[in-house]
C-alpha cells in the first residue's frame, strides 16, 4: 500500500483554512518525542528520537510499529449477507478477481479508469459477510465516492473510522504472538478477526516495507493501548513516515502519485501481474473493468514504457523528477526518476523510475541530469532488497 508523493519528506505547510486532523495515536506520537508533519491532511511522524536511519534499519533487523490511521478503510457490506454479491460489483471497477478470493484472505490491486489509468492501489480483504477495501490515504474521499457512485444501493459501502497499526520486521510475528497466538499460523495476505487486549481487530499479513509483518484495524478507542502493548515489546521501535518510504524503496513497491497515477496503466508500471488470470484475454470474467480494452492489449503487445529499478553507480542519490538519458551526451531525455534516495539496507543509493521497454532490461547503462550533470545508473531487478513475506 502507499506513502502518498513524498510528502512525508517534502511536507506542505498547513493552512489556517485547512486544520490538520489527528489519528488516534497522536498524543501517544508527542509523548514518543515524533518529529509531526503535514501529510494527506493529517498530522504524521515523520521521525522519532533514534532518526530515520535506525528506524529503517531497525525495521529490517527486528520489528518496527507505524501508525497508518491516515489510510482510507471502506467496508461493503451486502445488505442480503451473500458476499459474493460485495464481490461482483467491486469487479466492475477493478481488474482483480474478486470472486476467486477465498475467505479470509486478501489481494492487492488497483482502481483503473476508462483510458487504463491507475487511480488508486489497493487491497482488498474477503470476509464472509462483507470486502474490507484499504485505500491511500490522500485518495479516500474521491475512491469512496466512486466506490459508492458505481456499486447497487443493496450494497452498504462505509468509511471504518478503526485506526490501523503495522507492525514490520523479521520478529514481528513472535511479537504479535504473545498477544494473540493464533497470529503466527498466518500466511502472508492471511486475514482474520483477532482479538488484541479484549479489542476486535482485524489483522492481515501484509504490509509496505517488504518485510514479514501485519497492519491490524483496531477501534479507535482501543489504538493506544494496542500501540503501547507492541511498544513494549524489546524487538520494537516506533517507525515514522521517513523510514516508511525508504523502506518501501528498497522494496521496490510503487507510490501513488509518484511511481503510479491516472496517467500510468498497470503494465507500464511493472503490475501486470497483479491483474488476475480470470479477468484476462479467455478468462472466466474477461475484462469487465474501467480501461480493459487498452490495459489487455498492452499485455499483448506490451508496454512503450516500463518502471525499471535503478542503481546509480556512485554515492549521491538521485531524486524523482530528474530526466533520464540513453547517452552521457547528447540527446533528449527518454525517461524519468519517479523515487529515489538513499537505501540503509544497502549502503548505497537506489532509485525507481521509467523508460522506454527497449532500455528497460537488467543491466542497461542510462544517465540522470543532477544539477546540470549527466549521472550514470544501471537498470536493475526489483526488489532491491528480497521480501521476507512469509509464504508458506
Amino acid at each position: 500500500m502507499s506513502l502518498q508523493a513524498a510528502g512525508a519528506l517534502s511536507p506542505a505547510a498547513p493552512t489556517p483554512s485547512d486544520p490538520l486532523a489527528q489519528t488516534p495515536l497522536h498524543a501517544l506520537h508527542l509523548r514518543l518525542g515524533a518529529k509531526m508533519v503535514p501529510f494527506a491532511g493529517y498530522a504524521m511522524p515523520l521521525q522519532y528520537a533514534a532518526g530515520l536511519l535506525k528506524e529503517h534499519l531497525h525495521t529490517r533487523a527486528a520489528a518496527g510499529v507505524f501508525d497508518v490511521s491516515h489510510m482510507g478503510q471502506i467496508a461493503l457490506i451486502p445488505r442480503s449477507g451473500d458476499g459474493a454479491e460485495a464481490a461482483r460489483a467491486l469487479e466492475a471497477l477493478v481488474p482483480i478477481d474478486i470472486l476467486g478470493l477465498g475467505v479470509g484472505r486478501q489481494r492487492y490491486g488497483f482502481l483503473t479508469d476508462g483510458a487504463g489509468g491507475i487511480l488508486d492501489d489497493l487491497m482488498v480483504a474477503r470476509l464472509p459477510d462483507r470486502l474490507h477495501v484499504v485505500v491511500n490515504a490522500a485518495n479516500k474521499a474521491t475512491d469512496l465516492a466512486r466506490i459508492r457512485a458505481h456499486l447497487p444501493d443493496s450494497l452498504d459501502v462505509t468509511l471504518v473510522p478503526d485506526a490501523l497499526i503495522a507492525l514490520q520486521g523479521p520478529k514481528a510475528a513472535d511479537v504479535l504472538a504473545r498477544l494473540a497466538p493464533e497470529t503466527a499460523m498466518m500466511r502472508f495476505m492471511d486475514v482474520r478477526a483477532v482479538d488484541i487486549l479484549g479489542a476486535p481487530c482485524l489483522v492481515s499479513r501484509s504490509g509496505y516495507t517488504g518485510e514479514d509483518g501485519f497492519e491490524i484495524a483496531v477501534p479507535a478507542a482501543r489504538a493506544e493501548a494496542v500501540a503501547e502493548a507492541l511498544l513494549a515489546a524489546p524487538e520494537v521501535m516506533p517507525v515514522g513516515l521517513g523510514a516508511r518510504d525508504s523502506l518501501r524503496l528498497e522494496a521496490g513497491l510503487p507510490l501513488h502519485g509518484s511511481d503510479i497515477d491516472a496517467a500510468t496503466s498497470p503494465i507500464e508500471a511493472s503490475l501486470a501481474w497483479a491483474i488476475s488470470p480470470a479477468r484476462r484475454r479467455g478468462g472466466a470474467r474477461e475484462g469487465g473493468f474501467p480501461g480493459a480494452e487498452k490495459i489487455l492489449a498492452e499485455m499483448e503487445a506490451g508496454p512503450v514504457r516500463r518502471r525499471v529499478g535503478l542503481r546509480p553507480e556512485g554515492r549521491a542519490p538521485v531524486r524523482a523528477g530528474a530526466p533520464l538519458f540513453a547517452a552521457e551526451n547528447g540527446g533528449g531525455a527518454v525517461g524519468r526518476v519517479t523515487s529515489g534516495g538513499f537505501g540503509p539496507s544497502l549502503g548505497a543509493p537506489v532509485a525507481m523510475g521509467f523508460l522506454p521497454t527497449a532500455l528497460a532490461a537488467p543491466g542497461t547503462r542510462v544517465f540522470a541530469d543532477v544539477r546540470g550533470q549527466r549521472l550514470p545508473l544501471v537498470v536493475s531487478p526489483l526488489p532491491f532488497v528480497p521480501a521476507g513475506f512469509k509464504r508458506g
